[in-house]
Order: C-alpha cells, then structure tokens, then sequence
C-alpha cells in the first residue's frame, strides 16, 4: 500500500494591494498532526516587507527535509549496528543554480552530520562512512529529488 502525505499550505491577502506586487507572501503551513508552521518566500527572492524572514521559506524547508530524512535513516541502520547515538547534529546548506533551461533550482544540498557517539562499541570511520552511505541510498527525500546531495560527514565524537 501506498503512503499518502499531506500538508496544507494556506495565504489570505488580508486587503492589501494585489496586481502592483506589493502583497505580503507570509502564508501558513499544516500538518495532520497539528502544528503549524509560519512560512514565507526567501527574502533572498522577494525583498523585505514582503516576506518575512524569520519564518521558514520553501528552500529551507527543502534543506531540513533532506537532513532529517538522511538522519532518521542514519539513526535507524546506527541502532540496528548496536552503536549507541547520543546526539546528532547536522549544518545542512543548499545552493541555488540554473539548471539548463536557465531557471534557478537548489542545485545541490550539502549535509555536515556530526555525531556524538557513546557505549562500548566504537566504530571506526569506515563504519560511519557507511552508514551514511546507506541512510542516503534509503533517503525517501533524496531519491525524489534530482539536486546533488553531498554528505560530509563530520568527526565523530566519542562520549
């Protein structure tokens, strides 16, 4: 069976002017399990007042889904390798292009995980490296997507 997603993505005008381009782009995102999340364009895209940047633009959004998506993964094949992950934190950066029709894209996603790693198992690099390996081969999120999705991995840190 096939999982379904959803997600409603909800803007009103709220009077303000439309055809001269002056209206603002915050809008709203939800989920099903209720929370919802204030959004807007990139002021990087649309210039301030018309956007808002301290809510979560499209390509941030993009960014965060596949670091959590590569995460989540990484953790599971991690837990199941009996290796005991404390934390995980990862500075995940995407870089706009154009693509060959000339329209800009997030071109390519580079994910910088660095795990905090205790017990007594203690991986060595290599082990790491391939977890990652597979967590973005598994990755729902990055084999949707045709942008270059790097990881770097940071050093490991041992508890």
């Amino acid at each position: 069976m096939a999982h379904r997603y959803a997600a409603t993505v909800a803007w009103s005008r709220d009077g303000a002017s439309f055809t001269d381009n002056r209206y603002s782009r915050r809008h709203r995102w939800s989920f099903d399990g209720g929370i919802e999340v204030p959004a807007s364009s990139s002021p990087l895209v649309v210039p301030l007042p018309h956007s808002d940047p301290s809510a979560v633009d499209p390509e941030e959004a993009f960014v965060a889904s596949l670091s959590s998506c590569h995460m989540l993964f990484f953790l599971a094949f991690a837990a199941k390798a009996g290796i005991v992950v404390d934390a995980y934190e990862d500075e995940a950066v995407g870089t706009m292009d154009k693509n060959d029709k000339g329209r800009e894209y997030v071109a390519r996603v580079v994910l910088r995980p660095r795990i905090t790693i205790s017990g007594e198992k203690r991986p060595a690099a290599a082990e790491i490296e391939r977890l990652h390996h597979a967590a973005h081969d598994h990755c729902f999120i990055a084999s949707s997507v045709r942008s270059d999705v790097i990881v770097e991995a940071l050093p490991t840190v041992f508890a």
